[in-house]
């Protein structure tokens, strides 16, 4: 018979935040600024994100102190400043390393986030349309899906509704707290619904077509920009293929008198 079920511990995420935690309070103000808006989006907490910033910090720092001494025992001589100032460099770089992991996931999940809101806000519309009420519009519409876009706006209005506040303020602050304007500015329709009345469908479908042209123009911008650092590499080949057909022509005219 089954006596007990016992949940495994996650020993390394314990000890991630442990060691951020602690950074949280010990390490100087400039040193445990975090990026509060993106590491929400992408779900990762500031202890975590800290500790990367520690560990891949320190990690950078100790390398070229460790790689020179086996080259010391090797019985080769090498300067101390070296392994000094290029361990201080490689510090630096790996406690920024996170910032740039972290806002490049971030970027993405913003642009995922917002092709799913310009969905969900069409679902809200229809809803509407059928005669159901903006607050069953809104949670019908969000059961619907099941990624975490959907989650979050789930989340977010469950939140609302148990601490008594409409869901278009709790939309509002959930952009603000993931960064979001399109869902802040949700949150502004959705307040204002119940003096719109009807019109709120139109506004809703006006809404989700404005950010599906932002996201369109937005992917034609990366397009061209693509384009344009292809057309660099092409160039060159086209160079070099020039020069290679023209040295044979060029030395011929030099040997002979």
């Amino acid at each position: 018979m089954l006596v007990g079920h016992h949940q495994p511990t996650d020993v390394s995420g314990l000890a991630w935040e442990s060691l951020g935690s602690w950074g949280l309070k010990a390490l100087p103000a400039r040193l445990r600024l975090v990026p509060t808006q993106d590491l929400a989006l992408v779900e990762m907490t500031p202890a975590s994100f800290l500790s990367r910033k520690m560990v891949y910090g320190v990690s950078g720092l100790l390398f070229p102190g460790v790689l020179t001494s086996g080259v010391i025992l090797l019985g080769y001589q090498v300067p101390i400043v070296v392994p000094g100032v290029v361990g201080i460099a490689l510090g630096v770089v790996g406690f920024m390393i996170p910032d740039f992991q972290v806002r490049s996931h971030a970027t993405r999940r913003r642009t995922e986030f917002s092709r799913t809101l310009a969905c969900y806000i069409n679902l809200v519309a229809l809803e509407r349309s059928c005669g159901s009420g903006t607050k069953q519009a809104l949670d019908t519409a969000a059961n619907l899906g099941d990624s975490w876009v959907f989650r979050h706006l789930k989340e977010a209005l469950d939140r609302g509704s148990w601490a008594g506040i409409p869901p278009g303020e709790a939309l509002q602050e959930l952009g603000t707290t993931l960064g979001l304007p399109e869902v802040s500015e949700l949150g502004d329709i959705i307040s204002l619904s119940s003096h719109e009345g009807a019109g709120i469908y139109r506004i809703l479908r006006a809404k989700s077509t404005s950010i599906r042209e932002s996201l369109l123009l937005a992917d034609t911008a990366a397009a061209h920009e693509s384009n344009e650092k292809m057309s660099l590499p092409v160039s060159l080949l086209g160079m070099i293929f020039l020069v290679i057909l023209i040295t044979p022509a060029l030395l011929s005219m030099m040997i002979l008198p």
